[in-house]
Formats: structure tokens, sequence, C-alpha cells
């Protein structure tokens, strides 16, 4: 009986592990080029976010910290 009792715990155990293992891949993701939110071209001085799929040539802006225009545009996205 106990060996069975044993075995049983290990396989609710095994479960709950794989279970925590997957909720955590599904939050932090694969890290892929895939998930990218946004890209940073210095030489063509434009920032692209590509979860709305829209593009601005003012890099040395939003790298100063004025985020206006990206906020608004992903805003209008959303709803």
């Amino acid at each position: 009986m106990e060996i069975l009792r044993a075995k049983l715990y290990e396989i609710k155990r095994e479960r709950e592990m794989n279970q925590l293992s997957q909720e955590r891949q599904s939050q932090i993701g694969t890290a892929d080029r895939s998930e990218k939110i946004r890209t940073y071209n210095y030489p063509q001085n434009r920032v692209t976010d590509h979860r709305i799929n829209k593009s601005w040539h003012d890099l040395e802006t939003i790298m100063n910290g004025k985020l206006d225009a990206i906020v608004k545009t992903f805003r209008k996205t959303e709803t």
C-alpha cells in the first residue's frame, strides 16, 4: 500500500510540475525575434512598433522620451 501511495504521489507531483512549467513558458515566451515589440533603426532614423505595424521617422525625439505619437496610435488601435 505504501508503494502505491508513493507512486500516485509522484504522478500527481509530475503533473503539477508540468503544468507550472507550461504556465511559466507561456508567460515568458520563447524570446524569438518574432516576439519583439519595437525596432529602433538608427541609420534610417526610424522606430517601428510591430504590435500596431506602424513606423515613425523621428528616432531622436522618441529616444528623448517623447512617446506621445506612439501612445496615441497604440490607443487608437487598441479600441
